[in-house]
């Protein structure tokens, strides 16, 4: 089976919802860039949800001269929308999934291969996935901002012994760290 990652940006206070400017995907140091792309070439399916798609679809396409290798990497990649309402998701190499999420991510975890499926953003999705026990690990990007406000990543009530397994911090002050479930987690 493959492995189920979720990485995501993050506050300080814990929220992955973006309601203030702390956030710009494009202002990376080249330290950053480096383990983007380390991780990116672990993956060849990227699961959204409807909202995030269509943000990432409105923005990453439109980018030229993009230094981070972002816009190239997105339009080869194997993309999955999980969304009830859209029926073509105008987008090359994109495929919606309208059916339950779970079972639909389930099924691409059972695909032949090794190579990591990653959720980024897609919040109420990540906690069905979170909830459903199939999450494998979390690379969180923690950004030197508290919003005070916002959807976290977990939902209410979970519980989850990880390990981590890499820590770096950046000039910009933004931590990277990488989270493994630990096998005995309840």
């Amino acid at each position: 089976m493959r492995p189920l990652i979720i990485t995501q940006n993050i506050t300080v206070d814990g929220s992955v919802e973006m309601l203030d400017d702390w956030f710009d995907p494009l202002a990376q140091d080249d330290d950053m860039l480096a383990i983007n792309q380390r991780d990116s070439a672990l993956s060849d399916m990227l699961v959204l949800g409807r909202q995030t798609f269509e943000d990432f679809r409105g923005f990453w396409p439109e980018q030229v001269d993009d230094r981070t290798g972002v816009t190239d990497e997105l339009n080869s990649l194997d993309k999955y929308v999980v969304s009830r309402t859209m029926t073509d998701p105008a987008w090359q190499g994109s495929t919606v999934l309208a059916g339950d999420p779970v079972a639909e991510v389930r099924e691409l975890l059972s695909r032949p291969g090794d190579a990591e499926v990653v959720v980024t953003g897609s919040i109420t999705l990540c906690h069905a996935l979170i909830a459903a026990g199939i999450v494998v690990g979390y690379r969180l990007w923690t950004y030197p901002h508290v919003q005070g406000r916002g959807r976290r990543l977990f939902p209410d009530g979970h519980r989850q012994a990880l390990r981590l397994e890499e820590q770096r911090s950046f000039a910009s002050g933004v931590t990277y760290t990488d989270w493994t479930v630990r096998e005995d987690s309840p």
